[in-house]
């Protein structure tokens, strides 16, 4: 198992307070978003999607409903029990690490909302591209829906905070070298905790010499969930298309 098994992101994912602190995310933007990129990359009924870092399972659950054949996989074992709850003949959770190659080949890999570049070695984030080439049917469309660095660390919102479930969230943002970092602090039940997520704040730049590494091409980028051009500058996403 690699080394980094006890990172921010398996102690953090797997409590129930980043379920909590992130119940409010947009599912009809979410659905929205793969009806136009489910189109675009022309996936017919039945085409077989891995849904790489799937947390509960939320977009694999809709993949599904819209007719396709859906493995979600996730490091967090508490986001898996979850969404097992909801398999069915072509819905599938399973515990993997996205560093790890899975033995199935499909029509497509989806890698969402910014599920990429937690990783302090850089050789982490080129093994996830490559697992998901080695994931890739002949003919298969890898999909990395990352956050647009350059306009993320422009409008960062430095201090923040969010009452939840009778939770006060405590928000902190700040670079740290090359990584966002965001520090959640909060009191349950008289006991305080502190979780960190770390991002780095990878470019188009940074993933275009990823994808030389990995051997796969690009096919297409774009800027936000409605598929309009990426534009350093003002994006909203960064979205990356690339086969073999």
């Amino acid at each position: 198992m690699p080394k980094e098994i006890n990172s921010w992101f398996t102690s953090w994912f797997n409590t129930p307070y980043y379920h909590i602190l992130y119940q409010e995310r947009d599912h009809r933007e979410a659905a929205a978003f793969m009806n136009k990129l489910t189109a675009h990359v022309g996936l017919p009924k039945g085409a077989k999607i891995l849904d790489l870092a799937c947390g509960r399972g939320r977009h694999s659950k809709y993949l599904y409903r819209k007719g396709f054949d859906v493995t979600g996989v996730d490091i967090s074992k508490q986001s898996i029990d979850y969404a097992k709850e909801y398999e069915r003949e072509r819905l599938h959770f399973e515990v993997h690490d996205m560093r790890e190659n899975y033995p199935h080949t499909f029509d497509a890999v989806f890698n969402l909302f910014t599920s990429f570049g937690y990783f302090e070695d850089e050789q982490d984030n080129l093994k996830v591209i490559k697992t998901i080439k080695n994931s890739l049917a002949s003919q298969g469309t890898g999909v990395i829906d990352f956050m647009n660095a350059p306009k993320s660390i422009e409008n960062l919102v430095p201090e923040e905070r969010q009452s939840l479930n009778g939770l006060d969230f405590h928000i902190r943002r700040y670079l740290d070298d090359d990584f966002i970092v965001k520090e959640i602090n909060f009191t349950d039940k008289g006991e305080d905790f502190q979780f960190v997520e770390r991002v780095r704040a990878l470019t188009y730049e940074d993933f275009l010499g990823y994808f030389a590494k990995a051997e796969v091409h690009l096919k297409d980028v774009f800027g936000d969930y409605n598929l309009n051009p990426y534009e350093e500058k003002s994006s909203e996403r960064l979205i990356l298309l690339f086969g073999k």
